[in-house]
This record gives C-alpha cells, sequence and structure tokens, in this order.
C-alpha cells in the first residue's frame, strides 16, 4: 500500500485533538470551545480520507476544500483555547505546528489537483 503523509499526519493529529479534547472535558475547561474542536478536528481526516476514495477529481478537489475549511477552523480554536488560557504554550505552539503544516500540504495537493485537471 503506497504511503500518503498527508492521511498519516491527519490521523495523529485527530488523535491529539481527541486528547485535547478529553483534557479539556475531565477539567471543566472550554466546554463549548471543546465541543467545537472535536468536531473540526476529527473531520480534518475524516475528508482527506474520503477524498482518497472521491468518484471524480474534482470529488476528490472538493472534499479536500471541506478538509481546508476544517483545519481552518480548528486553527482559530486552537488560538482561541491559548488566549482564554485553557493550554499552556507549549501545547498551543505545538497544536498550531502540526495545524499549519497539514494546511500547507492541503494547500499544495489541492493546486496540485487544480493544475491537473486542466
Amino acid at each position: 500500500m503506497k504511503e500518503n503523509v498527508l492521511i498519516d499526519k491527519s490521523i495523529i493529529f485527530t488523535s491529539r485533538i481527541v486528547k485535547l479534547h478529553d483534557y479539556l472535558i475531565k477539567n471543566k475547561k472550554g466546554l463549548t470551545i471543546a465541543r467545537q474542536i472535536i468536531r473540526s478536528g476529527t473531520s480534518i481526516g475524516a475528508n482527506i480520507n474520503e477524498a482518497n476514495y472521491g468518484h471524480s477529481p474534482a470529488d476528490f478537489i472538493a472534499k479536500m476544500h471541506i478538509a481546508l475549511k476544517e483545519t481552518a477552523e480548528t486553527e482559530y480554536w486552537i488560538k482561541l483555547l491559548k488566549m482564554s488560557e485553557y493550554i499552556d504554550e507549549k501545547i498551543y505552539n505545538s497544536l498550531l505546528e502540526d495545524c499549519l503544516e497539514i494546511k500547507r500540504i492541503l494547500i499544495s495537493s489541492i493546486n496540485t489537483a487544480k493544475s491537473n485537471q486542466k
């Protein structure tokens, strides 16, 4: 089976989001944000995985765009968690770095797929 770096990174990131959610719930911190970040953060990988089984290049691109939007939303919630002092600087930097890396790969993948359609 061919290695897919984006899927691998998204699964690792999703597991970190699940652990963050559990931490926030357990410590009764930012419960509203916890519900939002678990939804958007887990949706990233699900959409990336689904895109790889798209029935057309246009379907692939559409699913990758959804993953990109969910990544942007997750980035927002990570920043809000830091500003609200629900997570420390170390966790913030690590999560944000992973999120931004996935975002860059998604943008590159979408651009490549679009150029291959021409």
